[in-house]
């Protein structure tokens, strides 16, 4: 059951441009400069693999990669295959748009996968994601439709001959008509353009039109697989495409030959992601269990019959949150976090016995594959202080073998060293986080610290290597500071009683972890306590603005697209159900927790110079809350620097605003912290003479 959080931007994806295992162009400092950290732009450059998915037979691998284009000013995907025994790899995709999503024919014959290229097929919509196939054997990939809004997602059947999509209902003839006589205009909670699932044959010698296989305006389709024997689909629905509506989800089956729809699965709050055990009698699934306040609380997952009764839960002992990957031969696999690492696991649905697969306990390890037979897996994994990389490997007797080398792109700079911490907060929990200190740290010096904050709250920090993104942290750590990435209470990876913790406590308990943290490093002796700032983004930025109005501690701080009031937020948010998650209430029931966990509410002490950062148009955290914060700062002659991006979201997601949002935040805390001018602002152009 994926969740959603405030922060599902911030740097995950990354910039990502995988090439080939032996002549791989990689970013790397200038010649004659001597060690350094890297610039922004060339951050910003750096590259990731991701996404791999291994071929049915186990000996080859299609992953994602993706490179940045300033001219275009994109991030652009492709994808890219390799040979598991030799290591030897080259582009499969070569469009500038981008390319991903990548899916293996069960016969390995062909390679699905969507594009935003430019449409091959008549009257296909431009910009629009649309499904492509390529042949194994050779050739140009072939568009298969041209949905009007795109497809969000794929499942190849078990015999290789069609494909289940999911897509938006295009625009009905009533709506246009609307348009035509009253101009645009939208009914909240009203308007709706459902997704549904369709189907469409391949290989018939002409082109053929997809099939719809569900109608109305009852439910809106979200995961969904094949059944074996591919006479049904399972599917998760929710009653209308809003994400507030996601604890609506239950569990359907559709039998192909007549479109008959049956739920299976119909527990309070959500169900969803479901998987068919190899024979075909029983589904698996990811489950809140009924749960009214879930957001915090462990996933479950859940066993029924494909013709429903009553489910079994079957992971009530495993004390994390498993995402259910498939329903092998010998088990159903999921992966978890694990404190800053993160395993593959294997679940015996008879016995209930769950026994982790992948090593060393320090790996990362996630977006796990598997061959058809379930021997042999790829994977994206790292250690501590390395970058991540793809891998294959037999499941029995783990040894992962490495695929890609991007990590040669970190060659020639001087890079932070990472290292897991722990300390007591106030109330005496124990809290880790990732300290990044220079290479040639010296114990009697007293460095500036800045403290950044991730997002979630579910987020998690660990010790290693990525490009930055939105904070420069390898150069704060080059030019004299070290940095604190603190997990905080409501992170991911250390059970669900930690994650409960700031229940009704949001900025209260997470800022108490953090200054614990600061003053635990001013204990040791390494910090300089006149030389402190913060910074983060979404519930980072929350907790950014808590500091900003709660402490004198700090001397910047950084708010990026932050909560200021959670009732401003809760109602203009996408995700009203978040607050009332975590604070067990709405505003109108308990107005006093809405206002003590609120930053807005303790402005009259802020004191702090703080640069704010926001998207024109976050719906996740909508930008009244960064103008509400901006404006009481400076009714309180407190230093305040608002930065808008226009026309982003949450996420600030092209390469160059991504610049812009590095330069703002080194700039101020080059400002605040060590002292240095303020950059000017860009002169504007000179008037025309009349």
């Amino acid at each position: 059951m994926r969740r959603i959080a405030f922060v599902a931007v911030a740097f995950a994806l990354g910039n990502l441009l995988a090439v080939s295992t032996r002549a791989q162009e990689v970013t790397k400092p200038n010649p004659g400069t001597g060690p350094a950290a890297p610039t922004i732009d060339q951050s910003l450059e750096w590259k990731y693999a991701f996404n791999p998915k291994i071929s049915p037979d186990g000996k080859r691998m299609v992953y994602e990669v993706q490179k940045t284009n300033w001219e275009e000013n994109a991030f652009e995907t492709s994808l890219w295959i390799v040979d598991v025994a030799s290591g030897e790899s080259h582009a499969l995709t070569s469009s500038k748009k981008s390319s991903g999503g990548a899916e293996w024919s069960p016969d390995g014959k062909w390679i699905g996968f969507t594009s935003d290229r430019p449409g091959q097929l008549k009257d296909s919509p431009e910009g629009k994601s649309q499904l492509y196939v390529i042949s194994l054997g050779g050739g140009e990939a072939q568009q298969i439709t041209k949905a009007e809004n795109g497809v969000d997602s794929f499942e190849w059947a078990p015999d290789s001959g069609q494909i289940a999509f999911t897509t938006g209902e295009a625009e009905s003839k009533a709506m246009k008509d609307r348009k035509e006589k009253y101009g645009e205009y939208s009914v909240v909670h009203a308007d709706y353009q459902m997704v549904h699932l369709w189907t469409v044959e391949l290989f018939t010698g002409s082109a053929a039109e997809p099939k719809r296989l569900t109608e109305g305006d009852k439910f809106s389709v979200g995961d969904f697989s094949w059944s074996p024997d591919g006479t049904k689909i399972a599917f998760d629905a929710q009653r209308d495409p809003d994400l507030g509506s996601s604890g609506t989800r239950d569990i359907y089956v559709l039998t192909l030959n007549d479109k008959a729809v049956k739920r299976i699965v119909s527990t309070p709050e959500p169900d969803s992601n479901p998987k068919w055990s190899p024979n075909g009698k029983q589904i698996a699934y990811e489950t809140a269990d009924g749960a009214k306040f879930y957001y915090y609380l462990n996933t479950q997952i859940a066993v029924v019959g494909a013709d429903g009764g009553e489910p079994q839960v079957l992971t009530e002992a495993f004390d994390e949150e498993p995402s259910l990957i498939g329903w092998g031969p010998d088990g159903i696999y999921f992966g978890a976090a694990m404190k800053t690492a993160s395993h593959l696991f294997r679940l015996n649905p008879a016995t209930g016995k769950i026994e982790k697969l992948s090593a060393p306990e320090s790996m990362v390890a996630n977006s796990f594959s598997f061959s058809r037979d379930y021997k042999q897996v790829a994977y994206r994994g790292t250690l501590e202080n390395q970058y991540p990389e793809i891998y294959a490997t037999g499941v029995a007797g783990w040894q992962g073998k490495k695929l890609t080398v991007m990590g040669e792109q970190t060659n020639g700079f001087t890079l932070a060293h990472r290292e897991v911490i722990s300390w007591k907060s106030a109330d005496g929990t124990t809290i880790e986080g990732v300290l990044y200190t220079p290479t040639n740290l010296d114990a009697k010096k007293k460095y500036p610290l800045l403290v950044v904050i991730h997002g979630g709250p579910t987020g998690v920090d660990r010790p290693i290597v990525n490009a930055d993104r939105y904070y420069p942290v390898e150069r704060f750590v080059a030019k004299g500071a070290i940095v604190l990435r603190p997990n905080y209470r409501g992170s991911a990876g250390y059970g669900e009683k930690f994650r409960s913790l700031n229940v009704r406590n949001l900025g209260v308990g997470d800022y108490a972890d953090v200054i614990s943290g600061v003053d635990a490093l001013i204990a040791k002796g390494l910090v300089d306590p006149e030389r402190v700032g913060a910074m983060g983004w979404s519930q980072g930025g929350y907790i950014s603005a808590y500091i900003t109005t709660s402490s004198e501690r700090f001397k910047a701080v950084s708010v990026g697209a932050g909560i200021s009031d959670w009732m401003t937020y809760y109602v203009n948010t996408d995700i009203t159900p978040f607050t009332r998650q975590y604070l067990h209430a709405t505003p109108w029931d308990d107005p006093e927790i809405y206002q003590k966990t609120s930053p807005i509410t303790n402005v009259l002490k802020a004191k702090t110079p703080t640069l704010i950062q926001h998207g024109e148009n976050d719906k996740r955290v909508p930008i009244p809350n960064a103008y509400e914060l901006r404006q009481a700062l400076e009714d309180r002659g407190v230093p305040v620097k608002m930065v808008v991006y226009k026309g982003f979201g949450h996420g600030i997601n092209k390469p160059k605003q991504q610049r812009a949002v590095m330069e703002e935040n080194e700039n101020w805390f080059g400002q605040y912290i060590w002292g240095e001018k303020p950059t000017p602002e860009p002169a504007a152009a000179p008037a025309e003479k009349k």
